[in-house]
């Protein structure tokens, strides 16, 4: 399985969430003429479209191996992450941004402002009940971590963009209210069109950030210290295993990791032995860590090891 049970309540609670203020949104925009509701409308579709790639990023991550795929689709999820943060960048912050340069070249007053107030309103409650959802979870899977921490090791995308993305959508709702409140105190409905420009600011930003983290876990990142020192453990308690490294560790998903061993082996070890060794290796690996996939074993000399980490680091010619 490529993506836990709480992160797809996460993301379902999104979905609904953002769909219902979605509509309210436009409503509210079409009624008061408002730039920045219509602005928050669209980053509202942004969250709910982006809600659903991730949903089809995890059935696609849950597929099992095939022919094509022999260590699975884990990787899709991290795609469609990337995507979702492209989307976010593009339209939500594009269009916003568009939208509040419009209302500024032609400002119009808003009609009816009491409707965007309780609009506003009833989004935060929305918006403010799915971010607790994604705060608790993100809070459950971090452990000890600290929140800036846990979230460059987080390998669980759903969890960490839901969360972005309800922030933001927390932060964009704060400005819109400051913008239509300041475009009818003042009397100057260009505030509205510059609340807009603030929401597009925060869009953007989010989506980088967000660009920034898929980016790292689409081109593969290390499982956590943790679970490679864990491994190194298992393998030292075995008999006729002289030096351990590990060569590797890769996250193909949230739960699923590609482990890559240089073992130096007893030369009194014969080859049913040592095949029986890596058996037993494998077994109490994939006990202790079931998160682990794939094992490669690579039997090689310390020296032989060494050479190997120093052409790596040679730089290419």
């Amino acid at each position: 399985m490529a993506a836990s049970s709480s992160s797809k309540t996460v993301v379902y609670a999104a979905f609904f969430g953002n769909l219902l203020v979605a509509l309210t949104k436009f409503g509210a925009a079409w009624w008061t003429g408002s730039s920045a509701m219509l602005s928050e409308a669209i980053h509202s579709v942004v969250d709910t479209s982006n809600q659903l790639l991730l949903l089809y990023g995890m059935h696609r991550a849950a597929k099992p191996p095939d022919r094509r795929h022999p260590l699975g689709h884990g990787r899709e999820l991290y795609f469609w992450s990337f995507i979702v943060a492209l989307l976010m960048f593009t339209l939500g912050a594009g269009v916003t941004f568009y939208e509040g340069v419009s209302h500024i070249a032609n400002p119009a007053a808003i009609v009816d402002a009491k409707v965007s107030y309780i609009v506003l309103a009833c989004s935060a409650v929305f918006e403010g009940a799915t971010w607790l959802i994604a705060l608790r979870a993100f809070s459950k899977a971090r452990g000890s971590l600290g929140y800036f921490e846990a979230l460059l090791r987080s390998k669980d995308p759903p969890t960490f963009i839901v969360l972005f993305e309800d922030t933001a959508a927390l932060l964009g709702l704060f400005i819109a209210f400051i913008g239509t409140l300041a475009a009818e105190w003042f009397a100057m409905p260009v505030l509205d069109g510059v609340a807009s420009i603030g929401i597009s600011l925060v869009l953007a930003v989010t989506a980088l950030a967000l660009a920034r983290e898929s980016k790292g876990l689409l081109i593969g990142e290390p499982a956590s210290p943790r679970i490679s020192d864990g491994i190194l453990e298992i393998a030292r308690k075995l008999s006729g295993i002289e030096r351990t490294h590990v060569v590797f560790t890769v996250h193909l998903a949230p739960d699923q990791i590609v482990v890559a061993l240089s073992l130096e082996f007893s030369d009194s070890l014969t080859t049913p032995e040592i095949e029986e060794k890596v058996t037993a290796l494998e077994r109490g690996i994939r006990q202790a860590f079931p998160d682990v996939i794939a094992i490669f074993v690579k039997p090689q000399t310390l020296g032989t090891y060494q050479s190997a980490r120093l052409r790596q680091r040679e730089p290419a010619v």
